[in-house]
């Protein structure tokens, strides 16, 4: 004679407590965060490998062919400048794009920015 296994049992509790909603911010609101937090960091965004291979890339274009060596503390520093330019440039794009209010961020907004802080020579 074989016995059933009694079949396990459900266990039929009370539901789950309503999850809280998440707190819904203005258009642009979380991106101007982000900046802010980007800005008030110390830490490089960008990784100093890549960044030194392009340093060195152009200047190959600049010295024709010449190679250059470049100090670790030389490249640091062209590279904190660099991060900070970039970083106020596209904080200053963004600001053009809501004022236009819109919050998706356009190349028009980036050479508007350019425009009226004057960096229209080569570059960025």
């Amino acid at each position: 004679m074989t016995r059933h296994k009694p079949s396990p049992r459900r266990r039929v509790g009370r539901p789950a407590p309503p999850t809280p909603r998440a707190r819904r911010h203005r258009p642009g609101y979380r991106v101007l965060q982000e900046i802010r937090r980007y800005q008030s960091s110390t830490r490089l965004l960008l990784r100093p490998g890549p960044f030194s291979r392009l340093v060195r890339e152009i200047c190959l274009l600049f010295t024709r062919g010449v190679d250059y060596r470049w100090q670790r503390m030389a490249l640091l520093a062209l590279q904190e400048a660099a991060e900070a330019f970039l970083v106020r440039m596209l904080e200053d794009a963004y600001l053009c794009s809501l004022h236009a209010r819109r919050v998706t961020l356009f190349p028009k907004d980036l050479q508007l920015a350019r425009r009226l802080r004057g960096t229209e020579g080569g570059g960025i």
